[in-house]
C-alpha cells in the first residue's frame, strides 16, 4: 500500500479517474494505452498486483490480480492474485524471479494508495513505479515502469487500522473497473499486433 502525496510532485500528477464515472474503464484503457510500449519493441508487457487478502483495503492488487487471471489478456502477463499474493514478506524475491522470467519486461505496478478524501475511489495512472509499504512505513523496492494505484481510504492517521477498515464493496468495485480497462487494452494491443504479423507476411521478399 502506497501514500499517494509522498510519491509524485504536482508537475509529475497522474491521470486520475474516478471508478464510478462513466466510461471509467475505456478512460483507463486510452490512459494505459498511451504509456505502454509499442509492440513493435522487444518488451514483454507484465503486471504485477501488489497486496494482501489479510487487509480489506490492501486487497485491490491482488483482487485486480484475480479478475484478470479469469480474462484472456494475452499477451499481457499478470501476477499477484488472491491465492498467490505478492507482498512486503515476499515482494523482493517475487521480483527477481519474474525480472529472471521475461526479456526485457515492462513492468506495470499496481497497488492500493491512501489519499485525501475528496480523492477516495479515484484509480491514478501514471510514469514511474508503486512504491508498496510506504504507507505502513516499510522499506520496500520500488515496482514499475509505470503504475496505476487506487486511492482506497484516507490517509494521515494510524494507516494500519484504515485499511483494516476499508469497505471491501469499494475495493471490489476499483479492481472489477481497472481490470476490465487493462482487459480493454489488452484487445487493442492484441489487434495491433496482428495487423503487424500479417503486415509482416505480406511483406515481398
Amino acid at each position: 500500500m502506497t501514500i499517494y502525496s509522498s510519491l509524485f510532485e504536482k508537475r509529475d500528477l497522474p491521470t486520475r479517474i474516478m471508478y464510478d464515472e462513466q466510461l471509467a474503464s475505456y478512460r483507463i484503457a486510452d490512459s494505459l494505452a498511451n504509456f505502454l510500449p509499442s509492440v513493435h519493441s522487444n518488451h514483454s508487457i507484465v503486471f504485477i498486483c501488489i497486496g494482501t487478502d489479510r487487509s480489506t483495503g490492501d486487497s485491490l492488487g491482488p483482487l485486480i490480480g484475480t479478475l484478470l487471471n479469469e480474462k484472456n489478456i494475452a499477451p499481457f502477463s499478470v501476477y499477484g492474485t488472491l491465492d498467490d499474493p505478492i507482498h512486503a514478506l515476499n515482494l523482493e524475491e517475487r521480483l527477481e524471479e519474474i525480472k529472471a522470467s521475461h526479456e526485457n519486461p515492462f513492468i506495470i505496478g499496481i497497488d492500493a494508495c491512501l489519499g485525501r478524501m475528496k480523492s477516495v475511489g479515484a484509480i491514478q495512472i501514471g510514469e514511474g513505479p508503486v512504491k508498496p509499504g510506504s504507507g505502513v512505513n516499510k522499506e520496500l523496492p520500488p515496482v514499475g515502469n509505470i503504475h496505476i494505484t487506487g486511492i482506497v481510504n484516507v490517509s494521515g492517521f494510524m494507516e494500519f487500522l484504515v485499511l483494516q477498515n476499508t469497505r471491501l464493496s469499494l475495493v471490489l468495485n476499483m479492481a472489477k473497473i481497472v481490470s476490465k480497462g487493462i482487459y480493454h487494452t489488452s484487445l487493442r494491443y492484441m489487434h495491433t499486433t496482428e495487423i503487424k504479423d500479417y503486415t509482416l507476411k505480406e511483406r515481398p521478399m
